[in-house]
């Protein structure tokens, strides 16, 4: 069976579009020529800067030809149907057949389809790939039609077997699919044949291209490491910027060199930024001392003298980025050393986050005052907290982050112990904006952890409160894994805490401030100046100032905010109120997916989240946690039945008889044994399972649930609920209103599917 080889030979594709084009080159031409009715064995994608290339082994000769029977109308059917049918089949009404059906005769139509020859099919889809590629960007050039990511040169299209191999007939805007391909662009420019992958492999390798991306990226940090070990020294490892650089070089050659002295100071973070970034080098770091000495960069060529002018040349560039980079630092030093983090985020009041959320300054003071309330919750000191929540965005304003987004929060820290602050002020700096994703580490220092969940709560309830919620797949401002956050912080550091109480009561003063805005507006004061200044303190939260020396009411309303007395409810407190247990569902959806991740079922998890105390995540996922195993025991599994059949005939006969059957029963008429056993194992368990619940031993819980299995069992078949004597039947009914009282206190079972 024949072998079949592509390779699209262009100008430079971007790094990091070539492993998307990788697989997309694979499965459009693999699914086209399917579809075409060819079968192959393997396939094989590559890629290198100037090329894309496919490899498929064992490809058929040939699709097959097909034969399908249609039947059509009946042969009595007027004559539009039969029309209809021909013109459906492309066939003619001699080429028809007529067939006894059970209905009479019908007209049926054979439709053979004869297969075509792989070359003829292979030049069809692979022209249709290259006209319908779709690359992030492409651009056309000269006077053709078609689009590429960059000038494509050449198509060589290969179908090769034992007996030799034959170019495949293709030709794209005067592009003609040929044998050939050339090697290294500098060291190896000449065309060559080829005959097939291994002779194509074989001759690319000799004409110093490695094909392979997995290939150069092993080449890379084999070299690169070897280099550093050499000094002494060890590579940093990226392997971000390893894909990246094995996507930049068809032939890679690793160069070190040495970071000048002036540049050692700076923060290990920012030489291995600004070289990354800039450069797309590697750092080199001493093992001893942790600081970043060298770098290896990556050149695309081998030189007569081994890499000194690549790295001269090298050298020069990165004197002049690592200048920038010290310029900045010692820039943002003299800032801090001067004004302190608060001065340098001093400029935040004019940076706008969000037009109906206020500036920057104003996220701040509000996550602030909440790290403040949340820090007793986490054991942290709330006056640190409510510290470092002012500084942990100053480096926003930083020269440095200006330059490397990337590195806020880190630059904070540095900043922060350059100032003298506490070593706690400063970890919250880096830490707060964790964790960033589902890998990310979960910070447990109790400041950065009350600063980061301020910080994700307020994001959570401000976009709320303005109704910014994630839809479908849209989440523009990150809410999914802000809640995501708030969960792994709250589950990773075994917080107790009500998200409902704290969200309801940032609602609340939402609603408080709307209602102060609504009554500053409604209201006429004289100098405009005054009311400017009203508006002013709105935006910002800050009313108390100016509530003195105005009209009473404002007085009263700020009061009221300020001092913690309940407000006059209003439209905004209803929302509000909405708001809050529209964000408790949210973070019980992110729950449910976190935990699913954690191999707990989902009907487990709404089992649980029926239960008070929802809003308490730890308390949830413990409740998840016994109950999930529970589920896994065979008694678990039938108690579970045995619940759900107490609770079918119960609800039946309540709905039956129009009463409620939840009190009353009592031993004295019990008729058999197993009736008396039930009671007394429900007496036991009740009396078992209230301390249990109550210091949240879930375990023993479901382990004194598990007890009731057996008695359980025995009672239904021992009993008939629905007996003759009224006075038995209510009283086992309200028998089994206690077994699902009791089955009930542990988690809603009800929701438990099958």
């Amino acid at each position: 069976m024949p072998e079949l080889l592509i390779e699209l030979f262009s100008e430079e594709i971007p790094a990091r579009m070539q492993a998307m084009a990788r697989d997309t080159l694979r499965k459009m031409v693999t699914d086209g020529l399917v579809e075409a009715g060819l079968t192959y064995g393997h396939a094989q994608a590559f890629s290198t800067p100037r090329r894309l290339v496919l490899v498929l082994d064992g490809l058929s000769t040939e699709s097959p030809t097909l034969r399908e029977e249609r039947k059509g109308p009946a042969t009595t059917a007027p004559e539009a149907a039969l029309q209809g049918f021909l013109r459906s089949t492309g066939l003619t009404l001699d080429q028809l057949e007529k067939r006894d059906d059970k209905k009479g005769q019908v007209w049926f139509a054979v439709i053979e389809k004869p297969g075509r020859a792989a070359p003829e099919i292979v030049a069809e889809v692979l022209e249709k790939t290259i006209r319908s590629f779709p690359w992030p960007k492409s651009m056309r050039w000269g006077n053709g039609t078609l689009k590429w990511v960059r000038p494509l040169h050449s198509i060589l299209c290969l179908l090769s077997d034992d007996t030799g191999a034959s170019v495949v007939d293709l030709d794209i805007d005067c592009i003609k699919a040929g044998a050939t391909t050339a090697g290294h662009r500098f060291m190896a420019p000449d065309r060559f044949t080829v005959t097939g992958f291994a002779d194509y492999a074989a001759k690319l390798k000799a004409a110093k291209v490695v094909l392979d991306s997995a290939e150069r990226e092993a080449m890379i940090w084999h070299d690169a490491t070897q280099l550093a070990f050499a000094q002494g020294l060890e590579l940093v490892e990226d392997r971000g910027l390893l894909t990246e650089v094995a996507g930049l070089v068809e032939f890679p050659v690793a160069l070190m060199g040495a970071i000048a002295e002036d540049f050692l100071h700076l923060p290990p973070e920012v030489l291995q930024t600004s070289m990354r970034e800039h450069q797309k080098f590697f750092s080199v770091r001493s093992p001893k001392t942790g600081r970043i000495e060298g770098f290896v960069t990556v050149a695309n060529r081998e030189t007569a003298d081994h890499g000194a002018t690549i790295l001269k040349g090298n050298l020069k560039v990165l004197s002049a980025r690592l200048s920038d980079a010290r310029f900045f630092w010692e820039h943002d030093l003299r800032v801090v050393k001067t004004e302190g983090l608060e001065g340098m985020g001093a400029g935040l009041a004019n940076v706008t986050f969000h037009n109906k959320l206020g500036s920057q300054k104003a996220r701040i003071d509000r996550i602030a005052a909440l790290a403040r309330e949340i820090a007793p919750l986490v054991k942290a000191d709330p006056d640190q907290a409510e510290k470092a929540a002012l500084v942990v965005k100053s480096d926003l304003r930083s020269a440095m982050v200006g330059e490397f987004p990337e590195l806020q929060g880190l630059m904070g820290s540095y900043y922060a112990r350059a100032q003298g602050l506490p070593e706690e002020i400063a970890t919250a700096c880096k830490g707060h904006y964790s964790p960033l994703g589902p890998s990310d580490a979960v910070p447990s220092e109790p400041v950065t952890v009350a600063v980061a969940l301020a910080d994700k709560i307020d994001t959570l309830t401000g976009f709320w409160a303005i109704d910014e919620k994630p839809t479908g797949s849209k989440d523009p401002f990150a809410l999914r894994r802000a809640a995501l956050g708030v969960i792994r912080l709250v589950l990773g550091n075994g917080l107790r805490m009500g998200l409902e109480r704290v969200i309801s009561k940032i609602f609340t003063q939402r609603a408080n401030i709307a209602t102060l805005g609504d009554w500053v507006r409604e209201t006429e004061l004289e100098q405009e100046e005054t009311k400017s200044a009203l508006y002013e303190a709105l935006i910002n939260e800050d009313l108390a100032s100016y509530a003195e020396g105005h009209e009473a009411k404002l007085a009263e309303l700020a009061s009221s905010f300020f001092g913690g007395v309940k407000p006059t409810p209003s439209k905004h407190h209803g929302q509000a109120r909405q708001s809050s247990s529209d964000l408790l569902s949210f973070f019980h959806d992110r729950l449910k997916v976190f935990l699913k991740d954690e191999g707990i079922r989902h009907d487990v998890i709404d089992a649980v989240l029926a239960m008070p105390g929802n809003d308490d995540l730890t308390l949830v996922v413990k409740r998840a946690e016994a109950l999930s195993a529970f589920l896994k025991t065979e008694d678990g599994t039938n108690l579970i039945q045995g619940f759900k059949r107490a609770n079918n005939i119960l609800t039946q006969a309540e709905a039956k008889d129009g009463v409620e059957y939840s009190f009353g029963a009592d031993v004295k008429f019990a008729e058999v044994d197993a009736e008396r056993a039930l009671f007394a194992a429900l007496d036991a368990a009740e009396a078992a399972l209230a301390p249990a619940m109550q210091s949240e031993d879930f375990a023993t819980a479901m382990a004194e649930m598990a007890k009731l299995r057996a008695p359980i069992d025995a009672f239904f078949t021992a009993v008939q609920i629905n007996a003759e004597n009224p006075i038995v039947r209510r009283n086992r009914l309200n028998l089994l209103s206690r077994i699902r009282q009791i089955c009930q206190s542990v988690a809603d079972l009800t929701k438990l599917d099958g």
